[in-house]
């Protein structure tokens, strides 16, 4: 099978069950923002590759977990109103990663500050992926009541838990968390 079917080429795409829709379409922009997604936390964790911490191997058992039920929300984006949806997510999915939030951001210095996107490169990477899924859940809000209430939902938890994951990663490995100046002119 060929990579590329030129089906595509005047700017329209395949929904499942195959209703073509504009690529700019919302659904096709909510479903291809979780793919975006997807990738940086695939780059968050490739910087983890020669560390070693205690959690590591969490992070990433989690993670791959997370990454196909990403891949499965996006599917179930790209589903057509109206249509059945073979994968669903449930309210267990979501509490799994309530579980992994409270676990982490225990061992964590309490916030007293905005913290500033940065440190080791996979917690930079991290970050990243959490704005890339904020955007993923403002275009899956933009659908109104054509999403499935717990697609927002995952994807309201999914971006705080890359948070919580940045700063734990950023802890693990000795990075320096850097915060928001209250006041810029006391620097």
């Amino acid at each position: 099978m060929k990579i590329y079917t030129k089906t595509g080429d005047k700017g329209t795409t395949s929904l499942v069950y195959g209703d073509r829709v504009r690529k700019d379409n919302l659904r096709v922009e909510a479903y291809g923002t979780c793919d975006e997604a997807n990738s940086m936390i695939g780059l968050s964790l490739s910087y983890l590759q020669g560390e070693n911490f205690q959690g590591k191997e969490l992070i990433e058992a989690a993670y791959h977990k997370i990454q196909t039920i990403l891949f499965h929300v996006g599917a179930e984006l790209a589903t057509p109103k109206g249509k059945e949806v073979k994968w669903k997510l449930q309210q267990t999915d979501i509490e799994e990663m309530e579980k992994l939030i409270d676990e982490w951001d225990q061992d964590l210095p309490a916030l007293t500050n905005f913290v500033l996107p940065g440190g080791h490169p996979s917690g930079a990477a991290f970050h990243t992926a959490r704005t890339i899924v904020r955007r993923a859940e403002r275009c899956s809000v933009s659908l109104e009541d054509d999403v499935n209430p717990f697609v927002l939902a995952y994807l309201n938890r999914l971006s705080d838990l890359l948070f919580v994951t940045a700063r734990y990663v950023n802890f693990k490995l000795g990075a320096i968390e850097q915060t928001l100046h209250q006041n810029l002119n006391n620097k």
